[in-house]
């Protein structure tokens, strides 16, 4: 019996290790969340109109022969010549994707008749029509192997009701009572041909134009972010909505990450066609990041250590130095700044902040040898954060709003420091800052496809994450999308 509680604990602990991992992983906090709603659904159904016209007007038909009697036939050189499909609907099919349905429109052909009867030979063109036609997908939306959006799979079931067709030439009329026969077969290839040619362009065009959505990308030579989805799109009758891990990393050490223990962002809204919201892991990841690649260091010497900023640096440490040696009197004096632990996003309904750390080094450089410390402080600040959205890419504009400093070795220097706060917030405001926003005001790409576009954005700050709403815009066609599919981005890293 002990043997057999001992072998039960054991399963029950093998168990519970090989599902943990798993349950962590599809659990895990998004950083990032994008919700296309169903009047972005409506803007895209007209753009997928032209894109099946276009598919399906490039239908080969293979080559008929045949023989009814005394009439021989060959049918060459089918070719659509216009679509007519006004009754179409694209919508949101809950977990499982979206349905695009056309039904009761129309399809006009022409093909080239070679015809043989008795010893009369005939040639010439035919006019026809398809009516009655219904066409029913279905594409199923998840996320691959690789974190990416992908058409899974494609249900189609097309129809068409009836088939006109109309001879011209000489013996025209004649052959009226073949056009019921031919149509038949004519309906019977086109029926076998509609479907093949919307799979592939689901699951080949459609899932190319996919693959220009960012997924793990440099954002530039520090830094990269990871945008794969952490889980199947979560598809309602009113929205797509999918989860970004939306994670910054360091691309020198691409395994030091942040943990996302931030709020998951939560989307409630439907007004515009599309939403983005932002957690503060979003914003903390890249700070951490930039962080861990050493970024955020400066050192303000000669021509960079405004004038007046040195001089009452010289002032303030004038005793210090000649304490030191009064030959460094005259000596360069530089300040080094170092951010000491990851900067720490907070957002609210009231905006969104920064607040970071620094250790400043005052130094004097003595010429030809090593520099002398001459005081070190530690430099608190929180800045505002104004987040915007241009076309697809997100910018972020920083402005300080709080200074202080004090000294890392004693009260009575800190009151000694007190002249410093002003002079130094000036110069943090006209040398760092600049330099923070110039990073910054670049902007990070969102993970949507080229051509697509946020316009009308309206920026919302809730409790943990911020919320954009906006409507889309396609700079080109699905078509012209799908054809120049050439990513602008690098892709992986």
């Amino acid at each position: 019996m002990f043997w057999l509680r001992m072998t039960s604990c054991l399963l029950l602990l093998l168990f519970f290790f090989h599902f943990v991992p798993a349950i962590m992983a599809t659990t895990q906090p998004a950083g990032c969340k994008i919700r296309i709603t169903d009047r972005g659904l409506e803007m895209l159904k007209a753009e997928t109109l032209k894109f099946v016209e276009e598919e399906l007007s490039n239908i080969s038909m293979p080559e008929m022969k045949g023989k009814e009697g005394r009439f021989q036939y060959t049918i060459t050189d089918v070719k659509i010549t216009e679509l007519n499909l006004t009754h179409a609907n694209l919508q949101f099919i809950p977990e499982v994707g979206l349905l695009f349905d056309v039904q009761n429109s129309s399809i006009t052909l022409t093909f080239h008749r070679r015809i043989l009867y008795w010893f009369f030979y005939d040639t010439g063109n035919i006019n026809a029509s398809a009516e009655g036609v219904n066409i029913n997908t279905v594409l199923n939306l998840i996320r691959d192997d690789g974190g990416r959006l992908k058409i899974n799979n494609i249900t189609c079931d097309a129809r068409i009701a009836k088939m006109k067709a109309k001879f011209s030439g000489t013996l025209g009329r004649v052959y009226d009572f073949l056009a019921s026969f031919l149509t038949t077969g004519m309906r019977f290839l086109l029926n076998q041909q509609i479907c093949p040619a919307l799979n592939h362009a689901a699951l080949v065009h459609v899932n190319s134009m996919l693959d220009t959505i960012p997924v793990r990308t440099e954002v530039d030579q520090y830094i990269g972010i990871d945008y794969s989805l952490i889980d199947d799109p979560v598809v309602t009758s009113r929205s797509l909505d999918m989860h970004f891990r939306g994670m910054f990393f360091d691309l020198s050490d691409q395994n030091n990450t942040l943990v996302n223990y931030a709020v998951d962002p939560v989307i409630r809204e439907y007004d515009r066609m599309v939403y983005l919201a932002l957690s503060e892991f979003f914003f903390d990841s890249g700070l951490f990041s930039y962080y861990s690649a050493g970024i955020f260091q400066m050192h303000i010497v000669n021509e960079k250590m405004p004038k007046d900023m040195e001089m009452l640096l010289r002032t303030t440490y004038f005793g210090t130095i000649m304490m030191l040696n009064p030959a460094l009197v005259d000596a360069p004096l530089s300040l080094q700044l170092a951010v000491n632990s990851p900067p720490k996003t907070s957002i609210k309904t009231s905006g969104a902040t920064v607040v970071m750390t620094a250790i400043v080094k005052v130094m004097v450089l003595p010429p030809g040898q090593p520099p002398v410390q001459l005081s070190s402080m530690t430099m608190e600040t929180k800045f505002n954060a104004k987040v915007s959205m241009k076309g697809k890419r997100l910018a972020v504009h920083a402005d300080l709003r709080r200074f202080k400093i004090f000294s890392n070795q004693s009260a009575l220097e800190s009151l000694a420091l007190i002249p410093l706060q002003a002079p130094l917030k000036t110069m943090l405001q006209m040398s760092v800052v600049p330099l923070i926003n110039n990073w910054t005001k670049r902007g990070v790409r969102i993970p949507l496809a080229d051509g697509i576009d946020f316009i009308e954005e309206v920026v919302e700050y809730h409790n943990g994450f911020i919320l954009i709403g906006a409507n889309l815009h396609f700079s080109k066609g699905l078509r012209e999308m799908i054809a120049g599919n050439v990513q602008t981005e690098p892709d992986t890293v």
